[in-house]
């Protein structure tokens, strides 16, 4: 179904770039979402894209991915441009955690999961199919959902599901649009926690998130992007600064740290209602 394939990936070295923008412009029909964009990751980081609705996020995930198109410049996947790789190629390279859910049978979770495994079919590599698939529902906490029908799942064990079929794919680039948004508050922290614990492991890792604080305490690095252009990249300290923030997102905003744990925090400022009961008073 992919087509004739190159010879198998090895695992970069560390700090090796896997993804690479060069000067990437895409437009989504006659809009220019995507202006002259430089951005890359390497092996063992984890990059967090934020920026408020529009920005440009999900599209330059989908141009690192090779979904979509540049019209100017180039995107690299391991050294080559991303059109010179067949879908297998691409595949064997980087999973892709897309926004919404969907699956077109009713396909058990197990299954949906095992989907992951198919770049890897007859190579010797899918020998160990049936332990990635395992191992990759236990880390996205749904073993128990493994004989359920995927439509017959929430929107956040869909999405887990969706998370394990990357896991299970077991790329050395992963890419992930969103991947906490229908999570509840332990299950974000987890889906986190795994996408640090695969950077450290060797993997490039690239999430889109609006939580900014989330941003700050699982990213090595954060790209925020503004009107189709990157306003800021570097280290989360560096970059989630309450002026930056606050002119990108137009709204205002503090960043402060915690009192006990010193980690940083990301917070809107809002305005204290006037219909707010005062504390009543002692007595």
């Amino acid at each position: 179904m992919f087509g004739r394939a190159a010879p198998l990936p090895g695992p970069p070295e560390p700090g090796t770039v896997t993804l690479r923008a060069r000067g990437a412009t895409v437009a989504r029909g006659r809009r220019t979402v995507l202006r002259d964009v430089d951005f890359e990751v390497a092996a063992g980081q984890v990059v967090a894209l934020v920026g408020p609705n529009g920005a440009g996020k999900s599209t330059l995930l989908a141009a690192l991915a090779g979904e979509l198109p540049a019209t100017t410049g180039t995107v690299e996947l391991d050294g080559r441009p991303v059109t010179a790789w067949s879908a297998l190629d691409m595949a064997r390279r980087r999973a892709v955690l897309p926004q919404s859910h969907t699956v077109g049978f009713p396909f058990t979770a197990r299954e949906v999961v095992a989907m992951g495994r198919a770049p890897w079919s007859g190579t010797g590599r899918d020998l160990g199919d049936e332990a990635a698939v395992d191992a990759a529902l236990h880390a996205a906490d749904i073993g128990h959902l493994a004989g359920r029908a995927f439509p017959t799942l929430s929107g956040g064990e869909r999405a887990r599901v969706a998370l394990a079929r990357v896991l299970a794919q077991d790329t050395a680039t992963l890419l992930l649009d969103e991947p906490t948004a229908a999570l509840d508050l332990g299950h974000q922290e987890a889906v986190l926690t795994l996408a640090r614990a695969r950077a450290r492991a060797g993997a490039a890792v690239v999430i889109v998130v609006h939580d900014l604080g989330i941003a700050a305490a699982y990213a090595d690095r954060v790209a925020v992007l503004d009107d189709g252009r990157v306003a800021a990249d570097g280290a989360p300290r560096a970059v989630l600064t309450t002026a930056l923030l606050t002119a990108v997102y137009r709204h205002p905003v503090e960043v402060f740290d915690h009192p006990l744990t010193g980690a940083q925090l990301v917070l809107p400022v809002r305005a204290v209602s006037a219909a707010t009961p005062a504390s009543a008073p002692p007595g």
